[in-house]
């Protein structure tokens, strides 16, 4: 009885021993409550990215119950809310810069929308297709360099948000949704390249999948938010001389994700051209020499 009498009168004597104690019971049962609604949520929805849109909305309201909670169990204590003020400033000054830096960026990525799940983007050095959006940070599914065909690596990276405003920001996908490839093929001199120039135009408007009809309607209504115009919309090929010969320029439209594919298909129709017509032959670099 002793024992018990001296514990609660050490409890009375301090308050803030309570208030933390209570903050750790409050933030494991919210903790647990959300997770027994998310399990709930998982077991009854089976489209993948409704849960994923529930499950973000779930983890803010959680975030933000936390908060509001703890800031009503702690503005009543014995010491005075602008003490707590003060510290926690001085605090956020030294330590916490970049975390309302990330903040600020989720709060602007949110509002602004520069990019969504699902686009492809380019931002700094990194490169990928965005698979999440947090409070903090924003994740990719990273995609290799333009020259292997931006194809997934199968590595995840997580970037602050902060990094949307210091960085330059390149997305694929918003706007009309479609990117311009090239393919560039490199004739000899001696091929037939008026020839080659019609079968590579024949061979890129049949494997391109993409009709005008549908990218005007995509640039309509792109057009209604930026500056986007096109008057070229087909695929067209455009002619250079080189030091080793004549190189025919393929230009097209194609999806972001499937550049390389688009490229694959086409390259193997022209390798396939090339070995039906012997006037036409791919360039190398040679040297000649002449014996005047």
């Amino acid at each position: 009885m002793y024992n018990s009498t001296r514990i609660i009168s050490f409890l009375d004597e301090n308050l803030i021993l309570i208030k933390i104690i209570w903050s750790f019971i409050l933030i494991l049962a919210i903790i647990i409550l959300f997770g027994i609604v998310k399990n709930i949520i998982h077991k009854k929805v089976d489209d993948s990215q409704k849960y994923y849109v529930y499950k973000r909305r779930l983890n803010y309201t959680q975030g933000g119950l936390i908060f509001v909670l703890l800031l009503f169990l702690w503005i009543d204590s014995a010491y005075s809310f602008s003490t707590y003020v003060g510290l926690l400033s001085a605090g956020i000054a030294i330590a916490l810069k970049e975390v309302f830096t990330n903040l600020a960026g989720w709060l602007f990525i949110e509002s602004r929308k520069p990019f969504d799940v699902g686009h492809r983007i380019s931002i700094g050095s990194q490169k990928g297709d965005v698979i999440d959006k947090r409070m903090f940070q924003f994740t990719l599914m990273e995609v290799s360099a333009f020259e292997e065909g931006e194809q997934s690596t199968g590595r995840i990276i997580d970037i602050p948000n902060g990094f949307i405003f210091t960085n330059p920001l390149i997305n694929y996908t918003k706007g009309f949704g479609y990117i311009w490839n090239e393919i560039k093929v490199l004739l000899t001199f001696e091929s037939d390249w008026k020839k080659a120039k019609k079968m590579l135009l024949e061979i890129v408007n049949n494997d391109t999948e993409v009709t005008s009809e549908v990218i005007s309607q995509r640039i309509r209504k792109a057009s209604k938010k930026y500056m986007i115009h096109y008057t070229k919309l087909t695929p067209i090929i455009y002619t250079d001389v080189k030091e080793s010969g004549v190189q025919l320029t393929l230009r097209y439209l194609c999806e972001p994700k499937q550049r390389r594919t688009s490229t694959n298909k086409i390259w193997e129709d022209i390798l396939t051209m090339l070995e039906e017509n012997e006037d036409i032959n791919l360039a190398y670099p040679t040297r000649r020499v002449l014996n005047l």
